[in-house]
């Protein structure tokens, strides 16, 4: 039976309160330690598995048409082996992703998602925790790795337009990171495809969003998604 006025008001004012302190994602002081760092590869493995048929069908337009499976069977082997043997550092956390991504994704999905988070593990070291800005330094190191790797840049239609936008915005805050990875990965759709398989196709790459950029919004809005 609801309570008097009074107390109503200010039982869902709490609950306001409570419930905006709950979305406000960590600011810059936050210290992500290595238990930060599970929970995110566990939340990006069930985005990825939630959304392996929509990364798969935007892979059919102008690739392979098998992104979204390919992922789907590495964060599964990801999420094995942090449950068999859970790093105690955020760089290591990274590091043993990079390398189960590498051996278990085909195609060109498991040497550049495997650089990108091996880079940014390599970056962080051996420190039990780090910051934001930390975070975004590294990520911003993984980043140019893989573009040295594929010789790609932004512009390209790649996961480098989610990435580069995501890694620089990370400096003001987690949600600006995410919300530069989803404006970055829609912003593939009226380019043209300079790497990758998709260029093979010329100005029929036009009009299709790129799965690696997708996907790369996945990574970042997982990590926006954990930090809140």
């Amino acid at each position: 039976m609801p309570g008097p006025a009074g107390d109503g008001g200010a039982a869902s004012a709490g609950r306001d309160d409570a419930h905006k302190g709950a979305d406000v994602p960590r600011d810059a002081d936050a210290v992500l330690d290595a238990e930060f760092f599970l929970r995110w590869m566990d939340a990006l493995a069930r985005a990825v598995d939630r959304e392996a048929a929509r990364l798969t069908e935007l892979d059919a337009a102008i690739g392979d048409a098998d992104h979204g499976a390919n992922m789907r069977r590495g964060f599964a082997a990801v999420t094995a082996a942090l449950g068999k043997d859970a790093p105690d550092t955020p760089g290591a956390v990274l590091m043993l992703t990079g390398r189960r991504l590498i051996s278990t994704v085909g195609g060109a999905s498991g040497p550049l998602y495997g650089t990108l988070l091996r880079r940014a593990g390599k970056a962080l070291g051996d420190e039990a925790a780090v910051s934001r800005a930390q975070l975004a330094e590294a990520l911003r190191a993984g980043t140019a790795a893989v573009a040295r790797l594929g010789g790609a840049k932004a512009g390209d239609k790649t996961m480098l337009d989610a990435l580069e936008p995501a890694a620089a915005a990370l400096e003001e805050s987690f949600a600006a990171a995410r919300q530069a990875a989803e404006d970055g990965a829609a912003a593939t759709v009226p380019m043209l495809a300079r790497k990758g398989r998709a260029s093979y196709l010329g100005e029929r790459s036009i009009g299709h969003r790129d799965p690696g950029a997708a996907s790369s919004a996945l990574l970042i809005g997982t990590l926006e998604e954990t930090a809140r």
